[in-house]
């Protein structure tokens, strides 16, 4: 049962992503049009003191209007390493600079429309630096317990999938 994309051509692009139509050929033979969103990859990090409390930014998102906790992310840049770009984006985000980082997980966020890979790690070690310089990516910074981070779920304090999949899988990992 695989679907095939048999062409696709650039509908629209920016420096942030390419919005493309596909001929794709279903597998009883029939072809549909369908969109699709080629993304760079995200990464992502954060930090885990010794008290189990992960570092987190919690931050307004205009499109959904909504607020949450979030580890602090964004694009990779071309030729970048990944744990690179989690490592820059965690101190510009945070002013906290993560010691050696270790892979958490890959996610596929919306993969039957976007093509976007986020590379989520974290790290048991950090230096603060001084304040973020990328300080309006968050209203504030905080510890915040691991062991609170279902709770938070549930009470929708944590909405993107991605950033609830990562904390929780922390949580196991650190705490059973």
């Amino acid at each position: 049962m695989q679907w095939a994309n048999l062409n696709e051509h650039t509908v629209y692009e920016n420096r942030w992503f390419r919005v493309n139509l596909a001929d794709v050929a279903l597998p009883d033979g029939r072809h549909l049009d369908h969109f699709l969103i080629r993304l760079r990859p995200v990464a992502a990090a954060t930090v885990v003191n010794e008290a189990n409390e992960v570092l987190l930014l919690w931050r307004h998102r205009f499109i959904t209007d909504s607020w949450g906790w979030e580890l602090a992310a964004g694009v990779v840049e071309d030729g970048e390493d990944v744990a690179v770009a989690a490592a820059r984006e965690m101190e510009e985000e945070t002013g906290w600079r993560p010691g050696e980082l270790s892979p958490l997980m890959t996610v596929e966020p919306a993969n039957g429309l976007i093509d976007s890979r986020h590379h989520l790690f974290w790290t048991r070690e950090a230096v603060y630096t001084g304040p973020p310089a990328d300080g309006f990516e968050s209203s504030r910074r905080e510890w915040v317990p691991l062991k609170l981070v279902p709770d938070m779920i549930a009470r929708g304090e944590i909405p993107a999938a991605n950033m609830a999949a990562a904390l929780l899988l922390l949580r196991h990992m650190l705490l059973g």
